[in-house]
This record gives C-alpha cells, structure tokens and sequence, in this order.
C-alpha cells in the first residue's frame, strides 16, 4: 500500500459509523419511474443507443429481480454530464458536454477510493490546463453501500484550533480538521495544510489518506501593481474539486463521485479569501492599501476586494493555471441558456449562485429571473456527517 494511505483503527465516537449503519437499513430498491424516465432520456438524445422498449424491459427484469440495474457506459457518461446541465447553482455549464467521464464503479474499497481520488487530482491538474473530470465509484445498492468521501473537496485547507479560540488556516473545515486528527493525522499547524481525504467504504472504519504533493498544484497569490502582496503569503489550489455529493441518475445513487471544472476567480478572491467566516483578508490588504476604514462609505472594503480578485486572477494567469473571470463566466452562462432554450431544454439556475459575489449587476446573468426547478439526473447533497 501507498505510503500516503493509512488506515486506522476504530474510533467509538465516531458519528460517520452510526449514521451509515441507519443508512444501511433504509430500502434501496430502484424506483423504476425514475429510472423509466432517464432511459427514455437517454434514448431520445442518442438515437443511435439501440431499441428503447428492449432496454426498458431488460431494466425492469433487472430490478425485479435485484432491486437495481446496472448502467451501460453510454447511459454513465450521458448521466454524468446531463447532472452538470442540470446544476442550478452552477454557472460554467456551457461546456458541460466536455467532462471527462471516469468510470471506476468496480472500485468499492477505501484504498481503492484514495488510489483512484490522487490520478482524477494529477489527470485533471494536467499541469495547469484544468480538464473538467468524474471518477464514479461504486453505486450504492439494495445488498451494500457504496464508498463516501467525507471531505467537501478533495483538496481542502485545514483548519487548526487555538487555545484562545482562534483559528488558523481555512475557518469552514475546523470540524474536518478535529475529525481527522481524532483518526490520527498529526499534520501542521499553518494556514495552508492540505488535509487528508477521509474516506469510508461501507460501515468499516475510515481510511486517511495523505494527498502527495505532485497531486495538489497551488497557486501563490501576488499582485501586478503591489509587491507587498506576496508578503501576505496567500496561495490557493488550482482544482476545486467537489467531493461530498451523490450523482443520481435513472433512480441509482453513486455517492463517491468526485468532479472538478475550473476555478472563476471569484470563488477563491471574493468568498475562500475574503468571507469574515473562511480568511477574512480584506481588512488586512485594506491596512497595507492605507485605505480609510473609520466609516463604510468610505467603500473600503470594496476596492480591497477588487484588488484582491485581480490578484487572484493575475496569479492564475501568470502561472498558466486554467481561470475565468466572472464577467466571462457570465456572458458564457446566457450562450449556455440560448442554446438550451433552442434545444427546448429547461434550464434551471439558482439566481443567488449564478450571479457573481462581486459586481453582479454588471453582468448579464443578474438582470433575470431563472426557473428553479430540480431536473434529473442530479448531484445533490448527502446528509451532513461532521
């Protein structure tokens, strides 16, 4: 085994157990509507699949029998990339043909999760043009569980308790960070200490497993105009990877199906950096920027967090790490939602999700309303476990 796996031994206040052993009990026989309508779904948008009506009575012989089908490769790679289509709170669909589809459904163990979770890092990194990619693990059943990452992405920033209350490093993961040092990670104590993947492979115990360093690109964060900004000692990874969510297609939960797109500079520079609540940088460049912060309409927190977005871009772009920007981004959204109308699609989006964090009414996408509705297939959100 990898030396930057490591398995572990039981831990009884572990809530991740309990949790999966209710889940365990909860019926998982397919709902043949749900996996009637992607069939249907499947066939009308790839005519050359075959006869609909003899899939359909070989899907409904297979969960009489089993309580589950098994997907073609054709109906996973469909599914894959139609549940990208039909993210409401994504903005960077237009490409949602491209993604990569990794189909890894023999692979069911935790070793074999974190094997497979280091290759999706290195091939979708691809040295700094970032490939949209999923690796799909094993699907859960009617007899067993499938495996789960219990890290929200699989590249995230440890957040480090302090005796006074305080923390340093990445606020949101501080429960993350406690639970992986209840399993036995002893990794610094700095403001950017990649955590462990914590995975969990049916009812066993969890398995850590240390990402290596030819598997998380980073990116350290200066600016055009400003040298001091690199004394600040920012960086962010280059791969925003989700890795907390169950691909649902045709009525079968995969809920190990980590995917990743590419970074809208946004993301890191107006919310990772920026939010009071993750490493609340905009007082601090703010102070280095000598700006006046005794009143608000004084609008200081606005040209830091301007400056600190166009940091974040140049950064990326000076390093050859794939980025958008978000008036980019926004314009690509309208071409993604005229072609889906054409196609006679419905196009759900989120408005608070699909308007940019800064300067949203400068862009297209903010001057509309947008239809909300839950289409499938779908990647959608598991129960909370830490």
């Amino acid at each position: 085994m990898r030396t930057w796996i490591r398995s572990l031994r039981p831990f009884d206040g572990l809530a991740v157990n309990s949790e999966i052993a209710v889940h365990s009990l909860i019926d998982k026989t397919i709902d043949l509507r749900e996996a009637e309508r992607f069939i249907r779904l499947f066939h009308a948008e790839n005519p050359e699949a075959g006869n609909l009506h003899d899939r359909l009575h070989q899907v409904v012989r297979d969960v009489s029998r089993s309580g589950t089908y098994t997907h073609t490769a054709a109906e996973l790679e469909f599914g894959a990339r139609v549940a990208w289509r039909n993210s409401n709170r994504c903005i960077g669909r237009l490409y949602w043909r491209s993604l990569r589809v990794r189909d890894r459904r023999k692979v069911s163990s935790a070793e074999g999760v974190a094997l497979e979770c280091v290759t999706h890092l290195r091939e979708a990194t691809g040295e700094g043009k970032i490939r949209p990619t999923i690796t799909v693990f094993a699907p859960d059943t009617p007899r067993r569980m499938g495996p789960r990452i219990l890290n929200e992405q699989l590249i995230r920033y440890a957040g480090h308790r302090r005796g006074d209350g305080s923390v340093v490093g990445d606020r949101r993961n501080v429960a993350l960070t406690d639970l992986a040092r209840s399993l036995g990670w002893r990794g610094g104590s700095g403001r950017f200490d990649v955590l462990p993947l914590v995975i969990q492979a049916g009812s066993r115990v969890p398995l850590l497993c240390n990402l290596p360093g030819d598997a998380v690109l980073e990116v350290p964060i200066v600016h055009p105009e400003y040298p001091w900004f690199a004394s600040l000692g920012l960086r962010w990874h280059a791969v925003p990877a989700i890795s907390d969510m169950c691909l649902e297609i045709g009525g079968i939960c995969y809920p190990c199906a980590p995917f990743n797109g590419w970074y809208m500079g946004t993301e890191i520079g107006a919310r990772n950096l920026a939010d009071a609540d993750r490493y609340d940088q905009i007082p601090v460049i703010a102070g280095r920027l000598g700006l006046d912060t005794s009143k608000e309409r004084t609008l200081w927190r606005d040209h830091a967090l301007v400056e600190l977005n166009v940091a974040v871009l140049h950064s990326f772009e000076a390093a050859g790490v794939t980025m958008t920007d978000h008036h980019t981004e926004a314009r690509r959204f309208m071409t993604h939602l005229e072609r889906e109308e054409k196609a006679g699609r419905t196009c759900p989006a989120d408005w608070s999700w699909i308007v940019p964090p800064i300067s949203g009414s400068a862009t297209p996408v903010y001057h509309r309303y947008y239809d909300e509705s839950s289409l499938s297939p779908a990647y959608v959100h598991h129960r909370p476990m830490v």
